[in-house]
């Protein structure tokens, strides 16, 4: 009798069986052959299958307990579905085995090839691991150094100033130390940043912290502290402080470190309160504190006409969810309504639009641009980030509750 190959088997037919009294595995095997003869045609006889070599040999599994016989059939299968699944059904047919009652069920039809798929998969994923871990560190390595080696040469100049490369295009800007800060920086991603190159602040620095969000990035040793202070003195508009961890310089700090450090950065009213409350004498930073407070305070100190603010609340409410943007001239006429997306592209080619109602996040970028085209108010959803209005009235919906 010719024995089915494994390598062209593509199912499995496995069984349960359980028989009321002992029985063996020619008992088990001689039941499947013997009860399923003749039930499907001479084409389907399990013995002529297995002579042709389209099912494979039978394997069993026999455990006696109590005088109670439970086991295991396994048949491989090169048929077709169907086929295959007549053979199984055929199967559950056998009521007896050797002399005893039985029944058998179908347990499952396993598809070999389905098996072997996931074998290949699996093998294959553990091969490009060891392909990538194994041949390309080494290319790996290389890349970085090339990132490294172009971030080092992106530190260009500032009237000056050692600087990364968006400090002008940047809407905030870092303020480090020197420029060993600097490039550090910039080779961890860090673009808009510039340092003081120096023990003095120069102007430039003044002047750049009023046209930006200046963050100022210092050494956690005296010496920042001393900059610091300085900074306060010679009326540099900072609006965050961050540190490197005390007794760490901001060249020495890891990626890791510098990030945690931005993220973890105080605003400078809180540190000029801190300073005051210590009972420092120093009248400057009282100004410098109310300077600060002005800034947040711009929209409450200027009236709005009511009329106004009514229509604003109204079209805002109409807006939401909507992604949508509505532009007034002078006169509050609606000019158009536009997806939020087309605003600054609108804003460039349409002139004399008086106020933007939109559905979303007012930002320093759009107060910039607004106030460059020459917008009087900004009407979003909510406030995204610290932001000074220069020159645009901006107001979101919780000020309309």
């Amino acid at each position: 009798m010719s024995k089915l190959a494994q390598a062209t088997s593509k199912y499995v037919i496995v069984l349960k069986f359980k028989s009321k009294g002992v029985v063996e595995k020619p008992d088990v095997i001689g039941a499947v052959f013997g009860q399923t003869e003749g039930l499907l045609g001479p084409d389907m006889d399990l013995r002529e299958l297995q002579r042709t070599g389209r099912i494979g040999r039978i394997e069993v599994e026999v455990h006696s307990k109590n005088g109670n016989t439970e086991g295991i059939i396994k048949i491989p299968s090169s048929l077709d579905t169907s086929e295959t699944a007549l053979i199984a059904a055929a199967l559950e047919t056998i009521e007896r085995v050797g002399p005893c009652d039985a029944e058998i069920k179908v347990e499952k039809v396993s598809d070999i090839r389905a098996e072997k798929r996931k074998y290949v998969v699996e093998r294959a994923k553990e091969i490009l691991r060891n392909m990538f871990d194994e041949n390309f560190t080494e290319t790996q390595e290389i890349a970085e150094q090339i990132k490294e080696a172009v971030r080092s040469s992106e530190v260009t100049e500032y009237k000056g100033l050692p600087a990364g490369p968006s400090v002008q295009t940047s809407d905030s800007v870092i303020i480090c130390e020197g420029r060993a800060d600097v490039v550090k920086l910039v080779k961890n991603g860090i673009k808009n940043v510039i340092a003081i190159e120096g023990s003095s602040v120069p102007d430039t620095i003044v002047e750049l912290s009023r046209e930006k969000i200046a963050t100022v990035f210092l050494d956690g040793d005296r010496g920042g502290d001393l900059i610091l202070k300085e900074m306060f003195q010679k009326g540099v508009d900072i609006d965050f402080v961050a540190r490197a961890p005390r007794g760490k310089e901001v060249e020495d700090l890891t990626k890791k470190e510098i990030y945690k450090a931005l993220r973890d950065k105080i605003p400078a009213d809180q540190i000029l309160d801190e300073k005051n409350n210590h009972g420092g004498d120093d009248k400057r930073y009282e100004r410098r504190r109310n300077d600060t407070k002005q800034i947040k305070e711009v929209k409450e100190v200027e009236e709005i006409d009511q009329k106004i603010k009514e229509k604003f609340s109204s079209v805002l409410s109409e807006l939401t969810g909507t992604r949508a943007a509505v532009l007034f001239d002078k006169n509050m006429e609606v000019i158009g309504k536009i997806p939020v997306k087309e605003m600054f592209s609108t804003m460039k080619s349409v002139e004399n639009i008086y106020a933007i109602v939109f559905d979303g996040s007012v930002d320093q970028k759009l107060l910039n641009f607004a106030s460059e085209r020459g917008v009087s108010y900004v009407v979003g959803m909510t406030l995204n980030g610290r932001v000074r209005s220069r020159g645009v009235k901006f107001l979101t919906k919780k000020d309309f509750s």
